[in-house]
């Protein structure tokens, strides 16, 4: 057998016959495909596997052996014409070229993201700062299309909606999550270099351990997947991802996960109405619950102009049922649970010890639909997928701020987002339930200050760069 070891020397790969891992886990191994995709085969084990007592002390956990791939589930799109009131919204349609004219009118365009959040509009004057750096990931055949970043470069009038650095392999078929991920990052942050990290298969250990392991790698991270922490193969793969979170934080790299679009019953609906081996229970979602990422939920617009926010009934909050309440969020956590406002669901749904999630948010629901190209059509796309990589846009110009002035990157932002609460626009109506058919189990809803349904609320870029500007301040005192 073969044996490589991570640069960080905490992980090991082993390629040997199928034979001898085998003979050395005590399991069989066999060829799986997936029923839809019948196409891709992956190996995986049938049955339990175990290791020598003298191994066992030392190993944590065996990955993708036992896990199968997370296939992602089908975006919240689909856009052949306007909905009706499209047309009452008090914003102008941004996006004016010939494919999207018609199409992105009252959809959520790179002009809306920017007079709501107050970033500066992109032009193509504006220059890289040097060292500043972002990425977006996507796993198990989604790809984009060049042809698609184009047409949305000039339907929308943004400059520089490219991938400048791909990871990983690309395919030949064009799907919406790339699409989505790729333009409204580069709309946010079209000067800061893009980098796609491509990964086969889904395994976010895997994602975690090969950014960690590059010679230079991006400073901002989006990640639009994930799922019920009950579906991850145990905590010790939970833990094994959490250290790859750590050593990221440590290099200086900033991560945001899509907080999920099941509301707080998760992909497996609470347990209704299923063999859930569990009693009923909120599903928090992985890696959003991780204490070393920040979580992004989703918001809609309250009324019909660009202006004040409320909850996406659907985006996934909560607290997780792995996790303990990290130092950073203890005050602002204690703080939600104490007010009588909250109408907290029932506790025996959630756990109260819990690390609370998201952090942030950013629009992300249907009743304004992201304008995406993809595959040629233009197509409004919602969902926490949105509202991720349009937040580390944000942040990714946040750093070229800091990077501009002679200081770091901000890398693990939890810290910062928890110390300047005032820096976002504060959510304060709606409730995340998402619960399934016929269960009326409530959710987690939006008061003044952190709550678990769209966190500190969402981004306001002139505080932020003056908080930004503040702790620069400090490090030079």
């Amino acid at each position: 057998m073969n044996l490589t070891v991570s640069p960080n020397r905490d992980m090991m790969s082993l390629t040997g016959s199928v034979m001898a891992v085998e003979a050395a886990l005590e399991t069989k191994l066999h060829f799986f495909s997936h029923k839809k995709r019948g196409s891709v085969q992956i190996v995986r084990a049938s049955q339990g596997y175990s290791l020598p007592a003298e191994l066992s002390r030392d190993v944590v956990m065996v990955g993708d052996l036992l896990q199968f791939p997370h296939i992602q589930p089908q975006l919240l799109s689909g856009l052949d014409g306007v909905a009706e009131d499209s047309f009452v919204y008090g914003w102008p349609n941004t996006c004016t070229g010939a494919i999207a004219q018609y199409a992105c009118k009252g959809r959520v365009t790179p002009g809306v993201l920017s007079a709501r959040y107050r970033y500066p509009n992109a032009t193509a004057d504006d220059e890289a700062v040097i060292g500043n750096s972002m990425a977006v990931a996507e796993f198990a055949e989604q790809y984009f299309s060049t042809a698609d970043l184009v047409a949305f470069q000039s339907a929308c009038d943004v400059p520089n909606i490219a991938v400048d650095t791909l990871i990983g392999g690309k395919g030949e078929t064009p799907t919406v999550e790339p699409a989505l991920d790729i333009e409204y990052i580069k709309a946010v942050a079209p000067s800061v270099p893009l980098t796609l990290v491509q990964v086969e298969q889904y395994s976010i250990l895997d994602w975690a351990n090969q950014i960690t392991s590059l010679a230079d790698p991006p400073l901002v991270h989006s990640v639009s997947y994930g799922n019920d922490e009950t579906q991850q193969s145990g905590p010790g793969y939970m833990f094994s991802v959490n250290t790859a979170f750590m050593k990221a934080g440590v290099q200086g790299m900033s991560i945001l996960f899509a907080s999920g679009d099941e509301g707080v019953c998760g992909r497996e609906n609470c347990g209704v109405g299923s063999s859930f081996p569990h009693k009923v229970q909120f599903l928090p979602w992985f890696p959003a619950s991780s204490p070393y990422v920040t979580a992004v939920g989703g918001t809609d617009f309250l009324g019909t102009v660009v202006g004040d926010e409320q909850v996406w009934p659907d985006g996934g909050g909560g607290f997780s049922n792995t996790f303990d309440i990290p130092a950073y969020q203890q005050e602002a956590v204690a703080s939600y649970k104490a007010r009588s406002d909250a109408n907290l669901p029932h506790q025996s749904l959630w756990n109260s010890t819990g690390r609370g999630f998201p952090d942030i948010s950013a629009l992300g629901g249907q009743k304004n639909k992201y304008c995406v190209v993809a595959g040629g059509d233009v197509e409004g796309v919602a969902g926490t997928s949105a509202s991720t990589p349009v937040v580390a846009g944000i942040f990714a110009r946040l750093n070229g701020q800091s990077l501009a002035a002679g200081k770091p990157a901000l890398g693990f932002l939890n810290p910062f987002i928890y110390q300047n609460p005032s820096a976002f626009f504060d959510v304060k109506v709606g409730v995340n339930n998402g619960n399934p058919a016929g269960a009326d189990f409530g959710g987690f809803t939006a008061v003044e200050g952190w709550d678990a349904a769209t966190g500190h609320g969402t981004p306001n870029y002139d505080a932020l760069v003056i908080a930004v500007m503040d702790s620069v301040q400090e490090v030079l005192v």
